[in-house]
């Protein structure tokens, strides 16, 4: 469910979609009620994975799921989950290849221009659905850490709704700077840097300058949930439009238009 479904609805209650989530019968009941995740979860298995995948180990299956949805979106590293779901490495790896194919987890990979200073090789992942990253986080009241956290997935939402993970990076430098996503679509081909904030005051410029002394060219965007309005402010000669969440939408690029704000 991304922005314009909200809209259809006539529901733009964005803490209900980011713990609800946004698959409609967990939307638009009154409660969260575990069991209904639980139930998807079963359905799961009966009816997509067993028929097309030869998973052996049912139990050491839904341990990775488990353990990646309450990790979701923070860098993949398989030789971690490995122990906790007495599997190997490969196995690992294949797991997460069933998700990503059958679009319960989304891999995103990182930018970069060949530099030995940044992040080549380590993909983030999120859950599909920010309904139960919420679940199996323990998440039952939002505060503003987990709106921050919720609101990358609904951001990385519209990115793959619009334009498809093959467009779609995180990226990082070995210094720990980071930006959470970068779109690069449009015939120009110029970067364009996203951060995702629960409030305008909560923004750390030093990932985005970071990436722009290595990638000068583009433009940046920090979403936000608190803010109404969009601004732009400019830190140490780097432009950032701030764009609320809702306004998101009409920020971005059309398909096959560089990105300009």
């Amino acid at each position: 469910m991304i922005l314009d479904d909200l809209q259809d609805l006539g529901d733009t209650n964005l803490d209900r979609r980011m713990l609800h989530g946004g698959l409609p019968p967990m939307f638009l009941a009154d409660t969260v009620d575990d069991y209904v995740y639980e139930e998807w979860m079963d359905s799961f298995w009966a009816k997509d994975l067993t028929e097309l995948f030869v998973i052996e180990k049912k139990a050491a299956f839904f341990k990775f799921v488990e353990l990646l949805f309450a990790q979701s979106g923070s860098l993949f590293e398989a030789q971690s989950f490995a122990a906790p779901c007495e599997i190997s490495r490969p196995t690992v790896q294949q797991y997460l290849s069933i998700l990503e194919t059958t679009l319960v987890a989304a891999v995103v990979r990182p930018y970069h221009a060949g530099a030995a200073a940044e992040i080549r090789s380590q993909p983030k992942v999120y859950a599909f659905d920010t309904g139960f990253v919420s679940y199996f986080k323990g998440i039952d009241r939002l505060r503003d850490d987990d709106r921050g956290m919720l609101l990358e997935h609904l951001v990385l939402n519209e990115l793959l709704a619009r334009y498809g993970a093959a467009h779609v990076y995180h990226w990082r430098d070995k210094q720990q700077h980071e930006v959470d996503f970068v779109l690069q679509a449009g015939r120009a081909k110029q970067p364009l840097a996203i951060e995702c904030k629960a409030s305008a005051s909560k923004f750390n410029p030093a990932g985005m300058q970071a990436f722009r002394r290595r990638h000068p060219a583009g433009d940046n965007i920090v979403v936000t949930l608190r803010e109404t309005e969009r601004f732009e402010k400019t830190f140490g000669g780097v432009g950032v439009s701030f764009v609320p969440l809702t306004a998101l939408p009409g920020a971005l690029p059309a398909r096959g238009v560089s990105a300009r704000l």
